[in-house]
């Protein structure tokens, strides 16, 4: 198990990533983009929030494996990933095709 401290610490690490991937890269929200931008090998990383359906959760891993894209399980729901993104609403699934000036990617 993860010391709580370190857990958190490491949660706030993804969430500036995150932030700074918003205001400097490019970034598809939702399932049906996401899926279109594995489709098309565009995306370089794809972060899946913990409460995706499982069905949704494996038809992304699958895509990712054969699109040779990084995946990040979220350890937050959908609403924190939502807020994450500094988006009102939830986000479930997310694909990066430009990390811009993050280093999320890495």
């Amino acid at each position: 198990m993860v010391a709580p401290k370190k857990q958190k610490k490491a949660i706030e690490s993804i969430n500036s990533r995150l932030a700074l991937v918003m205001k400097s890269g490019k970034v598809s929200l939702g399932l049906s983009t996401t899926l279109k931008s594995l489709r098309q090998g565009k995306a370089k990383l794809v972060i899946i929030a913990n409460n995706c359906p499982p069905l949704c959760k494996s038809e992304i891993e699958y895509y990712a494996m054969l699109a040779k894209a990084g995946v990040h399980h979220y350890t937050g729901n959908n609403i924190d990933l939502g807020t994450a993104c500094g988006k009102y609403f939830h986000v479930s699934v997310l694909s990066i095709t430009d990390p811009g000036d993050s280093d999320i990617t890495r």
